[in-house]
């Protein structure tokens, strides 16, 4: 198995900042990626995976860490009944597809998640109304120690969460979905694109939602809004002119631009409303927010 030094991670996130990764590596097996763990730990490395690169904020400084790209029969997609098997390096839209054409419904919130099926288990990842919570059936989860399935509850799963911690890879993940007429499905998704479009930046380069939505009436995005943070930048990050929870590099940004950002939004938030909003994505390397 190569394993490589200092690749570069902004090439492989979708904000497109990130400094370079002490390991990284493209296993295509779980026999590979036992491999990898094993290595790792004998080597005292964290290890992440990166999948599409979003909901990702690499260190500029770079990764202390092995970072895997999972592909070939990890990212691999079949159908068998009404269950989706797919690889944790699955593309989130591949399986979409692969289950309309099979006629089975459940997963069409996954329209709006431009990531992989490992970061969705991950992270619970959702969006309008739906998740992984609701599809999964289990997960194969590998570890320095071997693989095992896991199921929704074993994995804790709750609101943009899973007790998944770095040092576990999924490898597969199986989705028990419904019936339901790949035209449906269609017309359902393509609503779903639309509001997606018309609401979020999803022209330019962001990582996804910064922030988790508080136990609040308003949502992260509506609150950061109110704090008139729409536009604001800092270097080359700025807060999106059309959603205030998203960070688009509007040329030449670094994640410390980034994280500058979320720092001052947090701050904006809990002086204007008394909320400590939480961030969703994912920190890569030696990255923290400033406490307030």
């Amino acid at each position: 198995m190569k394993v490589e030094e200092g690749v570069e991670l902004a090439g492989f996130t979708t904000l497109g900042t990130g400094g370079p990764a002490r390991a990284f590596a493209r296993p295509e097996s779980e026999r590979e990626v036992g491999e990898l763990l094993r290595w790792a730990a004998e080597q005292e490395l964290a290890v992440a995976v990166v999948g599409l690169g979003s909901n990702l904020l690499a260190a500029d400084a770079g990764v202390d860490a092995l970072v895997l790209r999972l592909g070939a029969e990890l990212a691999a997609v079949e159908v068998d009944g009404d269950v989706i098997r797919a690889g944790g390096g699955a593309a989130n839209a591949v399986c979409l597809h692969r289950a309309r054409t099979a006629g089975l419904g459940g997963f069409e919130f996954a329209c709006a998640i431009p990531g992989t099926i490992g970061g969705g288990v991950w992270m619970n990842g959702g969006a309008y109304g739906g998740d992984f919570s609701t599809v999964l059936e289990r997960a194969l989860v590998a570890t320095a120690d071997g693989s095992g399935w896991l199921t929704p509850a074993e994995l804790a799963l709750s609101y943009r969460h899973s007790e998944l911690r770095h040092g576990q890879v999924v490898l597969q993940a199986e989705l028990r979905l419904r019936p339901r007429s790949s035209e449906e499905i269609k017309a359902e998704v393509r609503e779903l694109n639309a509001q997606r479009k018309a609401a979020q930046p999803t022209n330019r380069r962001t990582f996804g939602s910064v922030f988790k939505n508080p136990e609040h009436e308003l949502s992260a995005g509506r609150m950061l809004e109110a704090c008139r943070l729409k536009g604001f930048r800092i270097g080359g990050a700025q807060i999106s002119p059309k959603h205030a929870n998203f960070i688009e590099n509007a040329g030449g940004a670094t994640t410390a631009d980034a994280l500058a950002l979320m720092t001052e939004a947090r701050r904006r938030a809990h002086e204007q409303y008394g909320v400590l909003l939480e961030h969703e994505v994912e920190f890569l390397g030696d990255l923290a927010l400033s406490d307030l």
